[in-house]
């Protein structure tokens, strides 16, 4: 017997793309544009501190991380954000920001919010850990249709008051997965002032913060301290993998006011993965460096501009703020997977995978995701592909 709440799960994005190409032969040389696994190199140094630190591999790691990791978490947010977190009680690492995202559901949403089981509302596409976390604590996920209509950004402020009420937590992703959008200090004020009026928790995933072009994205932690907000109402996650091209190292962060960071902690010295010591020890040096950061950057803003270069001109392409996805306007998203792979060996996902039908709608259906973390070669030539492939 197996638990009711995961019997309807939908598969998982990855194997569904099996299932939808299984038995077809790439068209060409293979091109992976699927995965955001970053490929760009990581500063030669995390190698060598890890193994200075290999003696480390020989205890159990702290739970709470290293007191030096803690400061550089809190070093790293004082720069980048303009925000002072006490180390010691309003900062905890997780490994990988998916066990955070995870586990915020286990730790704060309640088994009930006026009279019944509480909303727990996300974008829609969305990062498929949202829902299963919120299924998880027997909560109802409610996808809100992040569009082009919507700036591919979550209208959670027009939803009605009914569903408000119920809201125990919001998940919110910025810069956004899939699209590139950015939730400038407008929307963040606005998305603070709901939480207030209708008391829920947001829970804003950030992860991708650090590849931008243009200005760097304005972040949620700004605009609440800004605005003299109650720290425990917003839980921040961040994370190394994008930023520094290490997603193996596990290494990510929750930022929050100290009552939910002591929660926190509480479930997580009975149900968490400590990152080993020499692990904590290199991400304290890698949360405090910057160079190897721009440089990442820079790669990607070569990317960005060789994808506005050949896509600019095709109707409904949307020029990504930030992160390292295009989000490509198709007529079917899963026609044009199997053309791209059959035709050219080209690998991208359907966008209809990272969604799910709401009112009626599935946004991803029309639009196709395209990682661009492989190096620049390869990466134009999937875009020369895709081009050609589905727009010429």
């Amino acid at each position: 017997m197996f638990p009711e709440r995961f019997s309807n799960l939908p598969a998982y994005a990855f194997p569904r793309l099996r299932v939808l190409l299984d038995g077809l032969e790439p068209g060409g040389p293979v091109v992976q544009m699927t995965i955001g696994d970053p490929e760009h190199p990581f500063p030669a140094w995390v190698t060598e501190e890890i193994v200075k630190h290999s003696s480390g591999f020989n205890s159990y790691p702290p739970n709470e991380g290293t007191p030096e990791l803690r400061a550089a978490y809190a070093g790293w947010l004082q720069r980048r954000f303009g925000v002072t977190f006490d180390p010691d009680t309003q900062v905890m690492p997780v490994n990988g920001t998916r066990e955070g995202l995870y586990n915020a559901c286990m730790a704060f949403v309640p088994e009930e919010k006026g009279g019944a089981a509480p909303y727990v509302l996300s974008p829609n596409p969305f990062y498929q850990v949202y829902m299963v976390a919120t299924l998880s604590v027997a909560a109802i996920p409610r996808f809100v249709n992040a569009t082009a209509e919507t700036g591919h950004l979550p209208d959670f402020m027009g939803l009605a008051p009914d569903v408000l009420n119920r809201t125990a937590a919001v998940y919110i992703c910025s810069p956004a997965n899939p699209q590139g959008a950015v939730a400038d200090a407008g929307y963040w004020g606005d998305l603070l002032d709901l939480a207030e009026r209708y008391d829920f928790k947001i829970f804003a995933d950030e992860c991708y913060s650090e590849i931008y072009r243009g200005e760097a994205p304005t972040g949620i932690l700004t605009v609440a301290a800004e605005a003299g907000a109650d720290p425990d109402r917003v839980v921040a996650f961040h994370s190394l993998s994008k930023r520094s091209n290490l997603p193996g190292l596990r290494s990510g962060f929750v930022a929050s006011g100290a009552k939910t960071i002591t929660r926190a902690r509480q479930l997580r010295s009975y149900a968490g993965a400590p990152l080993p010591l020499p692990l904590q020890r290199a991400a304290e040096k890698v949360w405090a460096d910057e160079a190897h950061v721009e440089e990442n950057r820079a790669l990607y803003l070569k990317k960005y501009e060789l994808a506005d270069a050949i896509f600019g001109n095709v109707p409904g392409y949307l020029r990504p703020q930030a992160g390292f996805f295009l989000w490509l306007p198709v007529e079917d998203g899963e026609a044009a997977t199997v053309k791209l792979w059959t035709e050219y060996g080209v690998k991208v996902l359907p966008g209809a995978y990272l969604a799910q039908d709401a009112d009626g709608v599935n946004p991803g259906k029309h639009y196709i995701r395209a990682a661009m973390v492989a190096p620049f070669d390869q990466t134009e030539a999937g875009l020369r592909a895709i081009r050609a492939g589905l727009y010429d």
